[in-house]
């Protein structure tokens, strides 16, 4: 993407005082940002308000981001942390089975399609691998830039990514899912 639909661009308009920008930049913010916190989340609802709460939060602090660095790690590490504080809260919350979110699955029992297979494979690791897996593979972000975003080594990162792709193969081979 080039010009003004580039969302670097839109964040350095934004910044310029061009106010029209904004609704573009916020929209092109949520196509990027709602998919990681889906992921991350499992649950539609709280991925919609991790979402809005990232994009308030970016536009904030919108000022303080280093232009001269591509904005979308920025953007990233803000839903990512966003995220991470969510699911502690919701960790210390009492499960209350009454109303529970809706689910990302599509509540099939039965084996669906290899997307919807490995989406409920993935749903099965824990926080920190599903994350790094995520922004890995989905978010297409560098080890470093995850390093960067979660905090923690390359090493780490790349450890996660290795244990989180083992789970993966053992989970789909159990639940009878081959490569044709």
């Amino acid at each position: 993407m080039t010009g003004v639909d580039d969302l670097h661009e839109l964040a350095r308009r934004c910044l310029a005082g061009d106010a029209d920008r904004l609704r573009t930049f916020v929209e092109r913010c949520q196509q990027l940002v709602f998919p990681l916190c889906l992921q991350m989340m499992r649950h539609r609802q709280d991925a919609e308000d991790v979402t809005q709460e990232t994009i308030v939060r970016a536009v904030r602090h919108l000022s303080t981001w280093d232009q001269a660095r591509p904005i979308e790690p920025w953007l990233m590490g803000i839903a990512a942390n966003r995220c991470r504080t969510a699911l502690e809260r919701r960790n210390r919350r009492p499960v209350v089975i009454e109303n529970p979110p809706e689910p990302v699955s599509n509540g099939q029992d039965s084996q669906g399609t290899i997307g919807e297979e490995v989406q409920r494979a993935v749903d099965t690791l824990r926080d920190d691998y599903r994350q790094c897996f995520t922004l890995f593979h989905v978010q297409q972000l560098s080890v470093q830039e995850i390093s960067d975003l979660m905090h923690v080594p390359t090493g780490t990162v790349k450890t996660w990514l290795h244990r989180a792709r083992k789970i993966l193969a053992e989970e789909l081979q159990r639940r009878g899912v081959t490569a044709d």
